[in-house]
């Protein structure tokens, strides 16, 4: 099934439902199914066919939607890309994946005219905004589109129609594959077909380049559902935009949510057609997500969705029941407990803790993630070898650290990269960031291992305290070891204004290892 029956079906059943919000404009199903028509027939018209790569350098807006179902109706491959990527990594994408067309926004327009000598098989550039000589005009392939679209090629489920590029936070980005078959497979597990009578909203801020966005794109249109999209985020306009269009249902990471919390104005806004809260993309300290709770209204409900671009989005769910903090002393406990879970599998996922030597572990132990689903990706682009080692024998092995508790929780315990080993001790950096972020003082921290003569590795935390807040390196340590074994404790702790991140909030440890790898006490 072509994923462009996802915009087609709802358009022809309900033409005059309004579809998508961006900035001031606004269109129904019926509109944007116009539009994707004319421009799937210019593009025809320019030269491009099935198999083709087509890229965009844009932030989100309505365009971009419009761009990826025009694609797909084509048969051809959407490469979103990375617009916070620097000129080199955007050099290396588009030639790795042989886009042979670029939509660029009007921000991008200077780096892109500095780029085009290196990129020799870009044959077209369309600009999304403004008019440029050198560029194809968006409106102007609108002009010359016929409404009635394109005769669709035949496609097969395991035929690629996303090339997405991962954040590349330790090595040049690798090109994902995925399948029509595996976002046809994700959007009717999540996903109702919608209806004349769907009143939902969906507000879209997280980057249409990552899993998150890009599978938006789907599910809120296949559901008949109101996407209001945003260029980027930033929290007022994201509280504005809740309280005005009556969002129902929203997506953030972890570092969203908590500038949306700080807001000075926060408990101004009437935040109270909100139904849902999901979050992801990055692991979500406690103190946030317990703010949340008490501060957002209780009607609004969180969702946990723990995926990778790898398995097509979501794989696991810590869901709105888990997050009630309601029930007995013990039952809480427990609750809050499992908030710095990633919950547990969803329906069509089998997942399983490794040892080092590729068998299942009991609960509790400590091994790498496994992860079996049917809409798993194809592989990394031009990239055999790599696909090799992360596709075996059915499963992904997705490199990241684990444990399951006794009723299936999964919880994370960073990358195998983080890992650190002290003494010949396994230490999981993300139980010690659990315990310092559990201090009053603490906003945030990030926790690594660095080189040490004595102990191959000793643990050191990089932390940012709270406003006014005030603690000493000795009173965390001593704070740690209240709190946990001594041996995972921080030996030293530096403190920063803030933590590198990438574009979706994940903290940069490669960096704070490189900065600090020759700081060891011995």
């Amino acid at each position: 099934m072509n994923t462009s029956e996802f915009l087609k079906i709802p358009a022809m059943m309900m033409p005059d439902k309004e579809c998508v919000v961006f900035e001031d404009r606004r269109f129904t199903f019926g509109e944007v199914l116009d539009r994707v028509n004319r421009l799937a027939s210019a593009m025809a018209q320019e030269g491009v066919k099935q198999g083709d790569k087509v890229a965009v350098l844009q932030t989100n807006c309505n365009q971009y939607l419009e761009a990826y179902y025009a694609t797909t109706m084509l048969g051809a491959v959407f490469v979103p890309l990375n617009f916070r990527a620097k000129k080199d990594e955007l050099v290396y994408m588009l030639n790795n994946s042989d886009a042979s067309t670029l939509f660029v926004g009007d921000q991008y327009v200077p780096l892109v005219r500095a780029m085009r000598p290196e990129l020799p098989l870009v044959q077209r550039f369309i600009s999304m905004e403004s008019k440029h000589e050198d560029f194809l005009h968006y409106d102007d392939l609108l002009a010359q589109g016929s409404p009635e679209g394109v005769e669709e090629p035949e496609v097969d489920d395991n035929d690629t129609t996303v090339l997405m590029y991962t954040s590349g936070t330790t090595a040049l980005p690798k090109g994902v594959l995925l399948s029509y078959g595996g976002f046809v497979e994700y959007v009717f597990s999540t996903t109702e077909p919608g209806t004349e009578e769907t009143t939902d909203v969906v507000l879209l801020v997280a980057p249409i380049y990552h899993v998150a966005g890009c599978s938006a794109l789907m599910t809120a249109v296949f559901g008949a559902k109101l996407l209001v999209i945003q260029r980027q985020f930033e929290p007022t306009a994201w509280l504005e935009a809740v309280q005005n269009e009556k969002v129902t249902n929203a997506f953030v990471v972890p570092t969203m949510l908590k500038r949306i919390l700080d807001h000075p104005d926060f408990d101004k806004y009437d935040l109270s057609s909100l139904q849902m809260l999901s979050y992801g993309a990055a692991p979500m300290p406690l103190p946030v997500i317990r703010r949340a709770i008490e501060k957002f209204p209780k009607t609004c409900s969180f969702m946990n969705a723990f995926g990778q671009t790898e398995t097509t989005s979501t794989v696991t769910l810590l869901g709105p029941e888990d997050h009630r903090l309601e029930g007995t002393e013990e039952e809480i406990q427990k609750k809050l407990t499992r908030l710095a879970s990633i919950g547990r599998p969803a329906e069509d996922v089998t997942l399983l803790i490794l040892d080092e030597n590729g068998n299942a572990v009991p609960p509790g132990t400590i091994g790498e993630i496994a992860i079996q689903v049917p809409r798993a990706m194809s592989g990394y682009w031009k990239r055999e070898e790599e696909t090799s080692k992360t596709l075996v024998d059915g499963w992904i092995r997705t490199r990241d650290m684990g444990w399951i508790d006794e009723d299936g929780y999964v919880f994370l315990a960073g990358r195998m990269s983080d890992m650190i080993i002290r003494g010949g001790e396994n230490i999981a950096p993300e139980q010690v960031e659990g315990v310092l972020n559990s201090h009053p003082a603490v906003d945030e921290c990030a926790v690594i291992g660095i080189p040490s003569e004595d102990w191959g590795e000793t643990v050191k935390a990089i932390v940012v305290l709270k406003k006014d807040a005030s603690v000493t390196e000795h009173e965390l340590i001593q704070y740690c070891k209240q709190h946990m074994s001594s041996f995972k404790a921080p030996e030293s702790v530096e403190f920063t204004d803030e933590l590198p991140r990438n574009s979706v909030g994940k903290i940069l440890k490669n960096v704070l290892r490189e900065k600090y790898k020759t700081t060891a006490k011995v």
